[in-house]
């Protein structure tokens, strides 16, 4: 049976189509899901998409966080239902309390626009089994609050359990603490990723197609996931 990944749009998403299409690509079915519905109707993954939720008013992600779909993804993943929040969605994780740490504006404030390499420092994702620990990869990154921080324990306890997924290579984009580009829950099936995978997933648009992995990964984990 084909897995079905939902794609949620909240007024303001601008990625939603292009992570259904990754989704589609990598052999899975999207299940388009509205920020008002609570309902997931019956989707094995979620990806929470780039973009500006609510006109990013207050914070970025901080009026997401209490969407009515929210609610019951926030359940859901504590039952360990992988969620992946890419941009914003990495925002509206933190701000929902499903990843430690949050997001704030880039330190040089200013938009960032570039394809980046990250190294892959944790495969032991739902989102991440595709690649292989240390390998690099090349997505576009586009974001004015990217700039991931955390308390000092926070970070080490990070980096102590291998709950740091990926890292950006040379280039800082934004200033993130200790060059971090996406983190994961303890339990592995909640990931957010600043930089855009599903940018990355066709030649004809993408400068490679190495943000496949991260949907093709989810695709694994379930299958090899108890019924």
């Amino acid at each position: 049976m084909t897995a079905r990944v939902g794609v949620v749009t909240f007024p303001g998403s601008l990625d939603d189509g292009d992570a259904a299409r990754a989704v589609r690509i990598a052999g899975a079915q999207p299940v388009r899901l509205w920020h008002g519905d609570p309902e997931l109707h019956g989707v094995d993954a979620v990806v929470l998409p780039g973009g500006f939720s609510y006109g990013d008013y207050l914070r970025c992600g901080a009026i997401a966080r209490f969407a009515p779909v929210m609610e019951t993804i926030v359940d859901a993943a504590a039952g360990g239902l992988p969620v992946l929040g890419i941009c914003n969605g990495f925002q509206i994780l933190c701000e929902a309390h499903l990843l430690p740490g949050a997001l704030t504006r880039n330190q040089h404030l200013h938009f960032r626009n570039r394809d980046q390499i990250l190294r892959i420092e944790s495969a032991g994702t739902a989102w991440t089994n595709a690649f292989q620990s240390g390998q690099e990869v090349l997505i576009p990154v586009k974001n004015g609050e990217g700039c991931y921080v955390a308390d000092p324990a926070t970070l080490d306890a990070l980096e102590a359990e291998g709950r740091v997924v990926a890292r950006y290579v040379g280039v800082n984009p934004n200033g993130s603490q200790r060059d971090i580009a996406a983190i994961t829950n303890p339990a592995g099936n909640v990931v957010g990723i600043m930089p855009h995978p599903e940018h990355a997933v066709e030649a004809l648009t993408g400068p490679s197609l190495d943000g496949l992995g991260f949907f093709t990964s989810v695709l694994k984990h379930l299958v090899g996931a108890p019924a």
